[in-house]
């Protein structure tokens, strides 16, 4: 490690405000950001933690029937408060690593950080989210750009991620058991006007929309009308834990899953 300063903002407008300084840096769980300063992979001269915000906090629903959760809720509570408005999105959360990161990670640091094998970018692209900053809202296909990169600016917050919430809903993830993290990962969302599916873990261009399954459960919402529907392997993450053929085999497999258990 090395000597930085940090700041505790107890309002949007105080984080953005510290923010604009030199070498700012925003802190919501620190899961990511802590380990990579550790390994001096970043070094910002100023850390400004966003767990002091009360407003960035909480799990509710809002005035259009949306569920609307605080960029500062960590998992935990996100698992523990969603649960009887979204299921789907409460189950997923209740999965992420183990206790110790439950409890400490946020919902905004996921997805600002945008880790191509992070669950919460499913669960946002899935369930066509909405993603409210302190300047802006910003739907969730637009938000993910690739790898680690978002439609953040420089010194933008996540104060808040709005759902909808949809007619069913499951998150199926197969597991990386050092990391926890999704090798493979896949949410499924039916609403009334159709059906979303997105992946992460497997794609070197981060998480995506399967859109051919997206069309073929539009007209039958059953794990069947994946039969014969493939992701081509050539634009997979292929390391030691898998190549592109085994994580794009994986797609189908975890979508079918999650249709049937969302079913």
């Amino acid at each position: 490690m090395y000597d930085f300063d940090v700041e505790m903002p107890t309002s949007v407008a105080e984080a953005v405000a510290a923010l604009s300084q030199e070498d700012a840096q925003a802190l919501g769980g620190g899961q990511t950001l802590i380990p990579t300063l550790k390994q001096r992979l970043a070094s910002p001269s100023v850390l400004v933690s966003l767990n002091g915000i009360a407003e960035m906090k909480g799990v509710c629903i809002g005035e259009d029937g949306q569920l609307c959760v605080g960029g500062a809720t960590s998992h935990a509570v996100v698992a523990k408060d969603a649960a009887a408005h979204f299921a789907g999105l409460a189950e997923l959360a209740s999965h992420i690593g183990d206790p110790a990161v439950r409890n400490r990670g946020t919902i905004g640091g996921s997805l600002a950080n945008n880790d191509p094998s992070a669950c919460y970018p499913a669960a946002a692209l899935g369930s066509g989210a909405t993603i409210v900053t302190n300047a802006r809202s910003i739907a969730a296909d637009d938000f993910f750009q690739g790898m680690f990169t978002t439609a953040l600016d420089e010194g933008e917050i996540i104060t808040e991620v709005r759902f909808p919430i949809p007619q069913a809903a499951n998150y199926q993830k197969f597991l990386q058991p050092a990391s926890r993290f999704a090798l493979v990962g896949v949410f499924v969302a039916k609403f009334a006007d159709g059906v979303r599916v997105a992946v992460t873990g497997a794609s070197n261009d981060g998480v995506f929309r399967w859109t051919e399954a997206e069309t073929a459960l539009g007209s039958d919402f059953s794990a069947g009308a994946v039969d014969g529907l493939t992701v081509s392997g050539d634009d997979m993450i292929s390391d030691l834990h898998g190549t592109g053929a085994y994580r794009a085999h994986l797609v189908g497999v975890m979508t079918k899953r999650a249709v049937a258990a969302a079913g």
